[in-house]
């Protein structure tokens, strides 16, 4: 059953601040005595963000990811290769791999993972719109860039079940040693993923 919403000021700002990922009531609490001696223009100001980026971001039509325009800056390029789409979870990673500066094809945000536990099926998922882009018949590879969980790799599955009944070559990131690291101090599961993905030299 849902909590009711408390009516004392303090007590929904913390019910509210508890809804965003990754904060608990401990958290909330301390956010909202830090919001509450700060000056009246600090939560203006947020409020006003707020709004100004509910109203003013959307989805775009082509990758899904935010954007103010209905194509988004990534996909109007023409300098990007129509050729080569990266699916990813979020639109926050597409902002990761961009800042790694080694991709110049174009992405699909689908805004999620599968997670029958969360309640999250593929129909959540924006995947009819990736299977569209694909009929068009430019895309020459797909790479799952999913996360490296059990909700993203079945979202991966799922995916290249469904795209390999054409041409397009479908190729999942791999996932192993990170740059810099020093394998004693690795996980087991780490290093199993980087013995699965090795490749030859």
């Amino acid at each position: 059953m849902k909590a009711e919403r408390p009516h004392n000021p303090l007590e929904r700002l913390i019910y509210e601040l508890k809804k965003l990922p990754g904060i608990g009531e401990k958290t909330a609490t301390r956010l909202s005595y830090f919001i509450l001696r700060q000056p009246d223009t600090f939560a203006l100001d947020i409020a006003e963000a707020l709004t100004e980026a509910r109203q003013r971001l959307h989805s775009c039509s082509q990758c899904c990811t935010f954007s103010e325009e209905s194509i988004c800056h990534i996909c109007s390029n023409p300098q990007r290769t129509d050729e080569i789409i990266c699916v990813v979870e979020e639109p926050s990673d597409v902002v990761a791999f961009e800042k790694a500066r080694q991709f110049n094809g174009k992405y699909h945000v689908l805004h999620g993972a599968i997670s029958p536990l969360d309640g999250i099926d593929e129909g959540k998922l924006k995947i009819k719109q990736l299977q569209e882009r694909i009929k068009e018949g430019k895309v020459k590879e797909v790479i799952l860039a999913t996360n490296p969980t059990v909700e993203g790799d079945t979202t991966a599955l799922y995916i290249a079940r469904l795209i390999k009944f054409n041409d397009t070559k479908v190729s999942r990131i791999a996932h192993g040693i990170p740059v810099g690291a020093e394998i004693e101090y690795l996980d087991g599961a780490t290093l199993g993923k980087a013995l699965q993905n090795r490749v030859s030299l």
